[in-house]
């Protein structure tokens, strides 16, 4: 997953308002007790920062993978 593929999953998983104060002040335990931003910071994938939070909010299995992906010959506007 690459860094904007995160921002995509989040914004799609949590809203674009909510998902800024997710990865802002939610703190994660299995990262060390570092936000999602702190992480990304540090270095942490953004694959496994993602699946933190997935894990911290409750997200289900079947939105937890392949989001943020562009289909195939699709392009993102914006």
């Amino acid at each position: 997953m690459k860094l904007s593929e995160f921002q995509v999953a989040v914004d799609e998983e949590f809203g674009g308002g909510y998902g800024g104060v997710v990865v802002n002040d939610l703190v994660l335990p299995t990262l060390e007790g570092r936000t999602a931003r702190e992480a990304l910071a540090d270095g942490v994938s953004p694959r496994e920062v993602w699946l933190a939070l997935c894990d911290a909010t409750d997200v289900p299995e079947s939105r937890r993978h392949g989001v943020g992906r562009r289909e195939p010959g699709q392009r993102r506007s914006g």
